[in-house]
């Protein structure tokens, strides 16, 4: 039975295996380096203090993970984020990033969040690329995001440029006075 839940700093390590695929074998993520253990637990204490970090696990494994982070740090954002999602690559296909943006989309709902934002690396249109494909892209569409916008050429990595797409997603209507948003550090939840 696999299990979500909140990050904990002790996860970094486990976090981190799961992660370096992406950067050393992919252009899913634009970082270059893989980021130490002690950065990667810095950025999710940092995160958790206003946002969900999420973890799947299942008999003690820690299988991929869900966090949302700042979309801009002016106010006037407060009520929109930025989503990621990594899954460990033996469990792509069987639904957990589903599940994982659900339980993400499911605290965001508590804490006020409206507006859900995925900045997606893609490939530029029509070249064929080993190292990302339009994958994310398709997934975000399957959850209900929609394209709003691409920017051409704009990350670099392993020798060639790639392409950034904007999708969004609205969790409820945009009230006219929306409601203070509650710091995940502070929500009540499991």
């Amino acid at each position: 039975m696999v299990r979500i839940r909140r990050a904990k700093p002790e996860d970094a390590r486990e976090l981190l295996e799961i992660y370096r695929p992406y950067v050393e074998h992919t252009a899913i993520t634009f970082e270059w380096e893989m980021p130490t253990e002690e950065e990667f637990r810095g950025r999710i204490l940092r995160t958790m203090e206003r946002y969900p970090w999420l973890v799947a696990e299942k008999d003690g494994l820690l299988l991929g993970y869900a966090y949302a982070g700042t979309f801009k740090e002016r106010r006037a954002y407060d009520w929109a984020v930025e989503t990621t999602v990594y899954l460990h690559p033996s469990v792509k296909g069987q639904g957990l990033g589903r599940r994982l943006y659900k339980a993400l989309e499911d605290v965001l709902r508590k804490q006020g969040i409206i507006n859900l934002n995925a900045c997606i690396g893609v490939p530029q249109a029509g070249v064929e690329d080993p190292w990302l494909d339009d994958n994310s892209m398709h997934f975000h569409a399957h959850l209900g995001y929609r394209l709003v916008g691409r920017f051409e050429k704009c990350g670099y990595k392993f020798g060639r440029w790639y392409d950034m797409v904007w999708m969004e997603k609205h969790l409820s209507d945009h009230p006219a006075t929306p409601r203070e948003v509650v710091p995940f550090a502070g929500l009540e939840t499991d």
